[in-house]
């Protein structure tokens, strides 16, 4: 009730609010993440902003009457904003859709004396009136610091409506995110307000998350001629599982925190708007694609094996970030939305890097709004 609440309320309480650059100079925004594509905005009921990276100047009246479609795009764990926006940027190049494409990637700051832990060069750190969180609250739904604390997810749903007040005739979204900034987009899909009462369609694309979120106890499992195997066994090949098939099997309880969030439904958070019921069917009804980069299934140099979640909660999904894609959209095909068919996208030569994989031939392809 709450969020249904939020979004009608939203219409109203917005429209005091607009986005803003840090600069006015007029400048191209559609090559790269300059100082001067650094806006924005405040959310209503907060004393606080959220900034982002955007390819057109809202305030930019000619340009952003031609505006109809939309990537939003969510940055990893270094909060690497700048490259993702980039990444997006070059995934339009030499498009038709780029004529009417908007491309904005927010930030989800962090406190100066943390952010050394996540921080990528030449994003801004955060200033005294940014809305921010914890290097990994933003990644779960988490409520930034302060006394006015807003959800990272509800953030989201504030972010688009704006984008809708500003880009009147935008009439889709597509919200992706890579690595950390797909883990978020992958849990807000089931907690997401509804943006079809402004008029949008929104879907989602999710590449190379390090762990994903379940709806219940089940979990794919390797077998190998008919016996159960170990991830070790299921190595290779062109969707990184060998020999091995897939099995859906309930997990034990020998792993603590398996079903826990953000792994799983078991205590929630609070802020969160309803329960997993509810969760489990609008992300089952949801327009989602699954990318992975096909040299992501591995430790080699690359991978960045060294920050993937290797907890028993993580490790139970699949060894590395490859097969961790494969296995959930075999599970997504058995028991969320078989009537669906998702699989993954695998990105051939693209290893766990936004700048390869969204600019890719099939990154292209997939975030482009069919």
């Amino acid at each position: 009730m709450r969020r249904i609440l939020f979004v009608i309320a939203a219409v109203v309480c917005f429209s005091s609010t607009s986005f803003v650059s840090v600069f006015a100079a007029s400048v191209d925004c559609t090559t790269d993440a300059k100082v001067e594509c650094y806006f924005s905005f405040k959310p209503a009921e907060q004393d606080s902003k959220m900034h982002f990276y955007s390819s057109v100047n809202p305030r930019a009246m000619k340009d952003v009457l031609l505006i109809t479609n939309a990537l939003v795009l969510i940055h990893g764990h270094p909060r690497d904003a700048n490259k993702t926006f980039n990444a997006g940027l070059a995934a339009l190049k030499g498009k038709e859709a780029s004529k009417n494409t908007l491309v904005v990637a927010p930030i989800y700051q962090v406190p100066s004396e943390e952010a050394k832990k996540c921080m990528t060069k030449g994003v801004p750190l955060a200033v005294s009136d940014d809305l921010t969180w914890t290097c990994e609250s933003w990644i779960q739904g988490g409520l930034s610091n302060g006394l006015k604390g807003i959800g990272s997810f509800e953030i989201m749903d504030a972010f688009i409506m704006q984008l809708k007040k500003d880009f009147p005739n935008l009439s889709s979204i597509t919200v992706g995110g890579f690595s950390a900034g797909a883990q978020m987009v992958q849990r807000y899909v089931g907690f997401a307000g509804d943006a079809s009462k402004l008029g949008l369609k929104v879907r989602y694309v999710i590449s190379d998350p390090g762990s994903w979120l379940y709806f219940d106890s089940k979990r794919a499992q390797p077998y190998l001629n008919g016996i159960k195997a170990s991830w070790e066994q299921c190595s290779g090949g062109t969707q990184g599982l060998g020999q091995c098939e897939l099995k859906m099997e309930e997990v034990g309880t020998s792993c603590p925190g398996i079903n826990d969030w953000k792994y799983g439904l078991i205590n929630l958070p609070h802020e969160l708007p309803w329960g997993g019921s509810d969760a489990r069917a609008q992300y089952s009804q949801a327009d989602i694609s699954y990318m992975e980069g096909a040299l992501d299934g591995s430790s080699a140099k690359g991978t960045y094996y060294e920050i993937l979640d290797k907890s028993c909660a993580a490790n139970a999904q699949g060894p590395f970030r490859l097969q961790r894609g494969i296995v959930y959209s075999f599970y997504d095909r058995a028991l969320l939305a078989p009537d669906k068919s998702r699989k993954v996208i695998i990105v051939p030569g693209c290893a766990h890097d936004v700048s390869c994989v969204f600019p890719s031939k099939e990154g292209s392809e997939t975030l482009l709004f069919r």
